[in-house]
């Protein structure tokens, strides 16, 4: 893994999950890391564990994700890495979507992201480096009955991460993206035990991928061992789509 030492990342997202591994993984590389998340108490008591720093962000409200990125950047002097890790996944028939469900979904995992990316971005073009990681799936690549809103959301962070690349690139900004599997962490836990095993069987690695692998597959992006790699969604799904 890169050495992070004298860097600054913020992980969105980052209280649980693969966010919070990411987290995890970027301070055990000696980065300064600021991970936010909605609920204030939960985001402090999580950075306490890996020796971050906590901070409440909605990500889906533009203003506060601005505001919150200028805290960041006055604070720490740089940010030199984003992680967009928060996100929604709400399941629903198409003929059962409400515009709140549709709203929700895009005004957070796209909306959201876009906007975290914008401020960023700002930051880095100060320094005319940085790398920004966006938190796919391998939902937004093949789709999903009953996730229609949801692979709609992730194929459009892998479309966003391509042009971004494109655009940012000539500020010394590189934009990538991940699209994981089917990976144990809270997101599966109503999954029946018949499902799972099903995903299992269609997986060439016949298990599930764990949140600490997708993380590590993050730093590497965000490191400066990929410093030539931009503009690419990279699947870690264990063989899933072959």
């Amino acid at each position: 893994m890169s050495d992070f030492t004298g860097k600054v990342a913020v992980v969105t997202g980052g209280t649980r999950g693969i966010g919070f591994a990411t987290a995890r993984a970027l301070r055990e590389a000696g980065a300064t890391v600021v991970l936010t998340g909605r609920d204030a108490e939960t985001a402090a008591k999580r950075a306490q564990e890996i020796d971050a720093h906590g901070v409440a962000l909605d990500v889906s409200d533009s203003a506060a994700v601005k505001d919150v990125f200028k805290a960041i950047a006055k604070e720490h002097g740089r940010i030199d890495v984003l992680v967009a890790s928060a996100g929604v996944l709400e399941g629903g028939l198409i003929g059962m979507l409400t515009d709140e469900h549709v709203a929700t979904t895009l005004g957070t995992n796209v909306a959201g992201t876009i906007a975290c990316v914008q401020a960023a971005a700002r930051a880095m073009m100060r320094k005319r480096s940085g790398s920004i990681v966006l938190l796919g799936s391998i939902v937004g690549e093949r789709g999903n009955a009953g996730q229609a809103v949801y692979a709609a959301s992730k194929a459009a962070l892998s479309a966003f991460a391509k042009s971004a690349a494109k655009e940012l690139g000539r500020s010394g900004i590189r934009v990538n993206a991940v699209a994981p599997g089917v990976i144990q962490t809270d997101l599966i836990a109503e999954q029946s035990d018949e499902v799972l095993a099903k995903i299992k069987d269609d997986t060439a690695l016949r298990r599930l991928g764990t949140a600490d692998e997708v993380a590590k597959v993050i730093a590497f992006l965000a490191g400066d061992d990929a410093s030539f790699v931009t503009g690419q969604v990279l699947g870690i799904d264990g063989g899933l789509v072959l």
